[in-house]
């Protein structure tokens, strides 16, 4: 699993007829900084994730990728490659939260 900003989201009129109905988010990859690990530095990519707990612009969550992605509800028939799986409440790090959903 890893982390991710919601950045934005992706439309697809035509798709994989698997694909129909579902919620496609663009993500970016959150690290913990080696410098600083009190807070998130943002990956250098971003993913296209289906979505499946109606996260939202702005929010943290938690995605996984390949096989495991497909694990996720509903998904086994579907060509995906990362789903997001869960939305955020709170980053403990080295016995300190650096992240709550509250004050975001």
């Amino acid at each position: 699993m890893f982390l991710a900003r919601v950045e934005g989201s992706v439309v697809a009129t035509k798709k994989d007829p698997n694909m129909s109905g579902r919620k496609l988010l663009l993500l970016r990859p959150q690290l913990v900084d080696e410098k600083d690990p009190t807070r998130f530095r943002p990956g250098v990519n971003t993913v296209v994730a289906v979505d499946s707990v109606g996260a939202g612009i702005g929010e943290l969550v938690m995605f996984c990728q390949g096989s495991s992605a497909r694990l996720a509800p509903g998904m086994k028939e579907a060509p995906v490659d990362a789903v997001v799986i869960g939305i955020v409440d709170t980053v403990d790090v080295l016995g300190k939260q650096i992240y709550s959903g509250k004050t975001q």
